[in-house]
């Protein structure tokens, strides 16, 4: 089925919709067309443009995914204290990027780990398998 784009007030794109859900909209008022196809949608007694973006008249506010900011205790929290490199418990522990900082690696929780100060420091500014070591767990975002 043809699939519409759905653009906020601001002209922001939010969505795609079936042609369907557009013309209820645009029907009702919520959403005026911007762009149609060729061909026309048709009723028993009344032909309606095939909506290929629509617009809706009211600005929708779309809410933003907030992401915890990461802190040396909650990312320690998250990898249970351990080194995700050897497993050690002990020691001190130190904040590593996987895709090092020098290499394009952003400071996002899916990128960093905790690390002991010597697995740190043997692994450097390179990537993990490039000093054959291997993450014992996958980092990702805390719920």
């Amino acid at each position: 089925m043809q699939q519409v784009l759905v653009l906020n007030a601001s002209y922001e794109p939010l969505n795609v919709t079936t042609v369907r859900r557009a013309h209820v909209l645009v029907f009702k008022g919520k959403a005026e067309v911007i762009e149609e196809l060729d061909q026309a949608l048709r009723s028993a007694t009344t032909t309606f443009p095939w909506p290929h973006v629509i617009r809706l008249v009211q600005y929708v506010r779309v809410p933003r995914t907030v992401q915890r900011k990461i802190s040396r205790r909650a990312l320690f929290a998250r990898d249970d204290w351990r080194c995700v490199y050897c497993g050690s418990a002990g020691g001190r522990l130190t904040l590593d990027h996987v895709v090092p900082k020098s290499r394009g690696g952003e400071s996002v929780w899916e990128n960093v780990v905790t690390s002991c100060a010597p697995c740190n420091l043997r692994k450097g500014n390179r990537l993990p398998h490039e000093v054959s070591m291997e993450l014992h767990k996958k980092p990702r975002a805390p719920a």
